[in-house]
């Protein structure tokens, strides 16, 4: 996929201020700090588009990507969130489940876990959340750089079977440092986004 153009579009925190153009859309969930932010800068090729932080739990809406003018990337709060409170987290909870479960051009979503541990009981349940919603999943093991190349196999291994990867759901490793798979990561949201025209 080549990317010719990328912008921040909106961010909401209920479903009047989602985008009405109804272009496909891709969501990406993770804990906190578990490299969204990184992983679409480097897939739109661009440095700042979607802010990073060294503060988990900052991203607090819907962050909606516009790329191409031809579909939306979008952002959910990190799982996870230390430094927020109960009732805080309830209020993101029902967020994230009222979009992904009245969002008609959802396309597919991106577990993003860390590749240098296992799964945290939210990695596993999101992931349990979109196969019973039947979403389209890709599970992304990011920081994958920060593993040592013979542990590799065994970290992929471990995962796999922590969230019990269902055969028909990919497991990509990813590093927006040395940009591992992005091409991969490319063709499966060029693929999603095209399911939707055709």
């Amino acid at each position: 996929m080549i990317i010719k153009n990328s912008e921040y579009a909106v961010s909401a925190v209920r479903e009047d201020q989602y985008p009405k153009d109804e272009l496909p859309e891709l969501a990406m969930a993770g804990r906190s700090n578990v490299g969204k932010s990184s992983l679409i800068n480097t897939f739109v090729n661009r440095k700042n588009l979607a802010r990073t932080s060294s503060q988990p739990g900052k991203t607090q809406t819907l962050n909606f990507y516009r790329v191409n003018d031809e579909f939306y990337l979008v952002d959910v709060p990190g799982y996870g969130y230390a430094r927020v409170s109960q009732k805080k987290r309830q209020e993101f909870g029902e967020m994230i489940q009222d979009y992904l479960e009245t969002r008609a051009n959802l396309e597919g979503i991106l577990i993003l876990v860390d590749g240098r541990h296992e799964p945290t009981k939210d990695d596993i349940a999101m992931y349990q959340y979109a196969q019973y919603l039947n979403i389209p999943i890709l599970v992304v093991a990011t920081k994958i750089d920060k593993v040592k190349r013979n542990q590799r196999n065994k970290s992929i291994a471990g995962i796999k079977k922590a969230m019990n990867l269902r055969p028909e759901d990919e497991l990509l490793t990813f590093s927006s440092f040395d940009k591992t798979n992005l091409d991969k990561l490319s063709t499966w949201i060029e693929d999603k986004v095209n399911a939707k025209s055709n």
